[in-house]
């Protein structure tokens, strides 16, 4: 026989889902004023939805569906990040061509995302991989290009023979210098490629970190090292004849320079190996090791045979080419301090290199004029007070007073450094950027193509705006670039824009970054023509109010977006610097313990968990396994404990709304068998309240994305109703009130059984589009009285427990007299250096109490610090009295409420503010 209010999910979510649909409820309208603006990262799509997705996706729809219950406007959109290399490689493998691969995917986890009910506005989705959409990555790049933020040069790029393309330097990871996409060891290549200028808003971007009070620390502490400032000064060394700059942010230890280091792809180093073929051979063995990315750490040189003129004392210096200075880090040279530098200090030691010390702490440095001091003042061979300090063994990296330096010791750095500079005349005061420029260019077909043309004449020449997008030829599959293919030839050639002669194009295309560096301002007007967004629509509507998305992102798309934001801006088409107001770093998904990963086989299948249990049932999981930040353990378990509270939720509310009854056994843990002796109205008057605590704190936590928590709240407050629907008296009206309440409270969650239960609870129109619950009543010190309900229940659990009470017989609750109360008001209010026993022992009441009032006042006094309000003596006989039925319900017994004042003294001296005292009959 089928069982009553059975819960089937299937049909429960279907119907849902089309009433939604029908009545258009997520649409946001183009005329809206500055709604809620909800967004999640937006997703690769490689077939199917993964758990990390869910999880993303439920955050955000969560708090979306809470928004528009406050009555706010919201937007909150869905798209696809499609362009991208895995694409083009399962295309091949397929025998296929990217665009039906990736369109395919698409489809399937479009379906994906209407199965666990996620309310976006479709009408806004947008995919990169659209001409429609790449045409305004053109026409940015375009613009960018047009405003001095484009830049094509030779550098030396990383470069991943698997996947046969450039990486940025944020796409390289680990130590052994990974790809991030496929784990192969990346190489070094010089090569012509595309930059966008990120390094011009460098001060910009490192500066507007101090107003992203809602991000993260951790997140904007990673920016701030990727951008990475160093303050110092540049100062030139001459190497035969030639000024050589170097930037140094320890100019205090110029002194102590012992050796020069220039980069292999450094311009002078091909000057000094030009005549001698020996040594070009051994730098070539150089830059090959740099190029294969070889795993040993050890640093390597080779001595040119030139020497370096040390700008401070005249010394001459040797010159190594070294494989760890980089030609597009700094200058592409330095100055090798190996007292004072690890690297430095390394390096000096395999090639037997002087290593001199000019920098001691100050509590052992000399002042530079005792006995020790150089004579002449030139500080080379003069041994000052360096007692306990051996740079030998190792590099002392700090700042300190200088020593060993002539006219200069006995400076601390930070004078010395300034000094410094003043008196070398080649040395400037200079802040440089750990920050690289934005390497866009990308060796592979599946991308956007750079709008740029190569003209004999002209040079590099941009499309104009009317001839965008350029569009992808065919694909051809192939190793290598696919646009450089005999098959496209006539696709690369073209005509010049300026001059109309033959042209070839641009055969790079962007890095997928350049696709989601912007995506959220063409969610805010996708079918616009003339630009790629609205620009009076997007300074209204941005920023992003809520975005969730992976740590993963922190560097590389979070940068680059704040980058991208800051230049529209400049271009006079926002009226915001900043993308993204509060940026929720989502944690992830595990299983037994190991972060979910497909290539493993670790993975649960979101598609199982929606078939078999429900969309809502993965939902509630989610959320209430832990907060969003922290990573949590899937488990099955868990699953079908949050079907089970669905379930159970169903057929309460399905009897209710029959008329048959009341709740049962959802959530309810205490007995039903209670002497039911508390005073009626008081029981009324308690549920009441609850529920309307419930709807406060509720309210709280979904405003700080604590979903665990406002799912605690709820499953608490139907574990009550169960209770109260038990007692002999309760109040039909207000069960319905607080079913009703649990049923809006837990809607933005498991929406779709929620707009079940609110049909049949006769709610009016659709739950997606209700108002969020009101409390009845002022709420003010409702947190302190719940505290001090679950206190006091606690106390006497753990008093029957440690007293081993089998059968209590009678409880009584006695509150502290309002003179401890007026006592504990007294010491909150009394100054940090205030007297608290002299200022209590000066209210006359108090001081009537005698003996008492000052050892309560010595008690205060001691506990000052973690001393936090209670309520009045009068409010808290109230609250408790209101309780009382729980306890009764509990343990079987009866309760009394007393005022201190009516109680035995015995007890009543152990009553505090917030502990009433208790005294159990067995």
């Amino acid at each position: 026989m089928q069982q009553p209010h059975r819960y089937d999910h299937t049909a429960v979510e279907q119907r849902a889902q089309r009433a939604w649909r029908e009545a258009d409820v997520f649409a946001t309208p183009d005329d809206a004023t500055d709604p809620t603006y909800v967004l999640g990262m937006f997703p690769y799509p490689s077939g199917e939805l993964h758990m990390g997705h869910v999880r993303n996706y439920t955050i955000t729809d969560a708090f979306a569906r809470f928004e528009r219950m406050q009555g706010n406007e919201v937007l909150h959109p869905m798209g696809w990040d499609a362009f991208g290399l895995p694409a083009e490689n399962a295309a091949i493998e397929r025998e296929t061509n990217p665009r039906e691969w990736t369109l395919e995917c698409i489809e399937r986890m479009r379906g994906q995302l209407h199965d666990l009910g996620f309310g976006y506005d479709w009408r806004r989705e947008v995919t990169t991989c659209d001409p429609g959409y790449y045409r305004w990555n053109q026409w940015l790049f375009k613009h960018l290009y047009e405003n001095g933020l484009v830049d094509r040069r030779e550098a030396t790029v990383n470069w991943c023979p698997s996947c046969e393309t450039v990486l940025a330097d944020e796409q390289v990871e680990g130590e052994d210098e990974h790809c991030w996409r496929c784990g192969t060891l990346v190489e070094q290549r010089d090569l012509d490629q595309w930059f966008l200028r990120i390094t011009e808003y460098a001060e910009e971007l490192l500066e507007g970190i101090d107003d992203l009070d809602e991000w993260p620390a951790n997140v904007r502490e990673m920016q701030r090292n990727w951008i990475g400032r160093q303050d110092g000064a540049t100062v030139e060394f001459v190497i035969e004849g030639e000024p050589v700059e170097v930037f140094t942010t320890r100019l205090d230890t110029v002194v102590g320079a012992t050796f020069f280091a220039l980069a292999p792809g450094h311009s002078l180093t091909s000057t000094l190996v030009a005549d001698d073929p020996e040594l070009g051979s051994e730098i070539d063995d150089l830059k090959a090791r740099i190029d294969s990315s070889a795993e040993d750490e050890e640093k390597r040189g080779v001595f040119t045979g030139a020497y370096a003129k040390n700008p401070a004392t005249g010394e001459e210096i040797p010159v190594y080419v070294a494989d760890f200075v980089l030609a597009d880090v700094g200058t592409g040279a330095l100055m090798g301090v190996p007292g004072h530098d690890e690297r430095d200090h390394e390096f000096a030691e395999k090639y037997d290199i002087e290593i001199r010390q000019v920098i001691a702490p100050e509590r052992e440095a000399g002042n530079g004029d005792g006995e020790n001091a150089d004579s002449d003042g030139d500080g080379a061979n003069g041994i000052e007070d360096t007692d306990g300090i051996d740079v030998n063994d190792a590099a002392f990296t700090a700042d300190g007073v200088l020593v060993n330096s002539g006219e200069y010791s006995g400076l601390d750095s930070a004078s010395a450094r300034e000094q410094l500079i003043a008196d070398i005349e080649s040395a400037a005061a200079h802040t440089q950027y750990r920050l690289r420029d934005w390497l866009i260019s990308r060796q592979r077909y599946w991308g956007t193509p750079i709008p740029m043309v190569e003209c004999p004449d002209c040079g590099y020449v941009p499309i104009p705006d009317e001839r965008l997008p350029v569009t992808l030829p065919e694909f051809v599959p192939t190793t290598g670039n696919p646009l450089e293919a005999d098959e496209v030839k006539s696709w690369r050639e073209t005509d010049c824009p300026d001059c109309g002669g033959s042209a070839r194009r641009e055969t790079d295309t962007m890095d997928t970054f350049v696709d989601s560096s912007w995506y959220y301002l063409r969610y805010i007007s996708p079918d616009l023509d003339e630009l790629p967004f609205d620009t009076e629509r997007a300074s209204d509507w941005m920023p992003v109010d809520h975005y969730v998305g992976g740590i993963e992102h922190a560097v590389l798309h979070l940068l680059y977006s704040r980058f991208v934001t800051r230049a529209l801006s400049d271009l006079d088409m926002l009226s915001v610097e900043e993308p993204f107001e509060h940026y929720l770093a989502q944690g992830m998904v595990q299983l037994d313990g190991e972060t979910m990963s497909k290539s493993t086989g670790n993975v649960v299948s979101p598609q199982r968990i929606v078939d078999e249990y429900g969309a809502d049932t993965a939902r509630l999981f989610i959320l209430s396994a832990a907060q969003p930040e922290t990573a949590f353990d899937w488990t099955e378990e868990g699953v079908e404990s949050s079907h089970g509270f669905l379930a159970r939720l169903h057929g309460v509310i399905g009897t209710i709304a029959d008329g048959k009854g009341g709740i049962d056994d959802a959530d309810n843990t205490a007995g039903s068998d209670a002497r039911d002796g508390a005073d009626t109205g008081d029981v009324h008057e308690y549920v009441e309240r609850e529920i309307d605590a419930t709807i406060v704190s509720a309210t709280e936590e979904y405003e700080d994305f604590r979903f665990n928590r406002a799912v605690r709240e709820i499953r608490s407050l139907v574990g009550l109703l169960a209770q109260y629907r038990d007692y002999a008296d309760s109040d039909r009206a207000i069960v319905e009130r607080g079913l009703v309440t649990v049923v809006k409270a837990l809607g933005p969650i498991a929406p779709h059984l929620c707009e079940e239960l609110w049909d049949r609870l006769d709610g009016e129109g659709l739950l997606a589009e209700a108002a969020w619950p009101t409390p009845n009543e002022d709420t003010d010190g409702y947190d302190r009285e719940r505290r001090l309900i679950e206190n006091t229940r606690e106390d006497v659990r753990h008093i029957v427990d440690v007293a081993g009470i089998d059968d209590p017989e009678h409880v009584e609750i006695v509150v502290a007299p309002a003179w401890k109360h007026r006592a504990l008001e007294i010491a909150l209010g009394a100054d940090a250096e205030e007297n608290v026993i002299g200022a209590i022992m000066a209210n006359e009441e108090i001081r009537a109490q005698g003996d008492a009032a000052a050892e309560y006042g010595q008690d205060l006094a001691a506990e000052r610090r973690s001393l936090s309000p209670a309520l009045s003596a009068g409010r808290e006989e109230a609250t408790l009295r209101r309780a009382t039925w729980l306890i009764e319900r509990e343990f079987d017994a009866t309760v009394t409420v007393r005022a201190g004042d009516d109680a035995e003294e015995d007890t009543a001296s152990n009553a505090k503010p917030g502990r009433p005292a208790i005294d159990i009959e067995a």
